[in-house]
């Protein structure tokens, strides 16, 4: 299948998603590259947090959805895939970091070093994972976040043990005039890569290709049966789907300027998860909106915690309740999801 077939003209929302994330980056670097200064109210600094956090956990959702919505690929273990990413930028682009290895590499080649680490451990997994059924698939693939988890820990003098890696070059800050401008400049950059990412795998699914691996999601007996290789399908969609969150783990650690193994837990894997199944999977803007639904909950937890008589630790309970809560009443009542297709998904209602 040629790239043509694979990326066509895509279609009016595919286009959307292009043309607003372009604006958006281009946006993002007149902020930047500019003398022009803004002023945020320090109240709507958590917003702007959340906003960036979504962004990049959007970028992880779609690659998970291009898995698992459209190939039917159970990954557990999405957050090492993110993890590799930022570790790879940090190790590459840190200079002089308190722990673990810096290089002092331009940071535009440690993202690139950072999405080609994940896509070769998406490589790897697929290779020795690809052909067990799907809750060997999942045991597998969290295995291996578990793995990467304490590599990351046991390995000092590489990673830097719990501590982690510092001194990574914060490419947006450094450029923006002032605080304020960098948190403007950075939401609207990684929204407008979160577009940018939401069109091009609206553009491969809804090519040929696309077709292809939902026809695997829906019967490999039969994709077989009609000529199509379908072990080299499932592994460019999982290689395809870590890459992207090997690219939300890179801009990540550039964002923060240091990474540690406490920002890589299996909370990270359990957003994404909820988020798409509550927005719909196989649908890729429902998969966002439902993302936004579950991390606008835990931003308004946030207030709700001020006005109750409870302990934090405590509501901290309550609100995982609620979250699952939510999901059950979601899976009861719309088993595809809010957003979902029942009928695509083979789904009864």
């Amino acid at each position: 299948m040629s790239v043509a077939d694979r990326l066509p003209l895509g279609d009016a929302a595919g286009n959307g998603a292009l043309l607003l994330g372009g604006l958006c980056v281009l946006l993002a670097a007149v902020f930047a590259l500019t003398p022009l200064v803004v002023s945020l109210p320090g109240s709507l600094y958590v917003f702007f947090e959340v906003g960036i956090l979504f962004a990049l956990y959007g970028v992880l959702v779609l690659g998970l959805d291009l898995q698992y919505g459209h190939t039917g690929l159970v990954n557990f273990g999405h957050v090492a895939f993110f993890a590799v990413g930022a570790y790879a930028v940090a190790m590459l682009s840190a200079r002089d970091s308190f722990a673990g290895i810096s290089l002092g590499l331009p940071w535009p080649v440690a993202l690139i070093g950072g999405i080609v680490a994940a896509a070769l451990l998406g490589a790897a997994v697929g290779a020795t994972s690809i052909r067990l059924r799907d809750d060997f698939l999942a045991v597998a693939t969290l295995a291996t976040a578990e793995i990467v988890h304490s590599l990351f820990v046991s390995f000092e003098g590489i990673f830097g043990g719990n501590v982690g890696i510092g001194s990574i070059p914060q490419p947006v800050s450094d450029l923006a005039g002032d605080a304020d401008t960098a948190m403007l400049a950075t939401i609207l950059l990684f929204g407008g890569v979160m577009l940018l990412t939401l069109a091009a795998v609206t553009r491969l699914t809804e090519a040929p290709y696309g077709r292809v691996l939902r026809a695997i999601r829906a019967d490999e007996l039969v994709t077989r049966s009609v000529g199509k290789s379908v072990i080299t399908y499932k592994m460019q969609s999982f290689v395809y789907g870590a890459a992207l969150a090997g690219l939300a783990g890179g801009l990540f650690a550039l964002y923060t300027g240091a990474v540690a193994p406490g920002y890589f837990t299996i909370q990270v894997t359990v957003t994404v998860w909820i988020g798409m199944l509550l927005g719909g999977a196989a649908n890729h803007r429902g998969v966002l909106a439902g993302l936004a639904v579950i991390m606008g909950l835990r931003l308004l937890s946030r207030f709700a915690l001020g006005v109750t008589p409870i302990s934090a630790d405590a509501f901290a309970s309550v609100r995982l309740v609620v979250v699952g809560l939510v999901l059950v009443a979601v899976i009861r009542y719309r088993p595809a999801g809010i957003w979902g297709d029942a009928e695509e998904l083979g789904v009864d209602t």
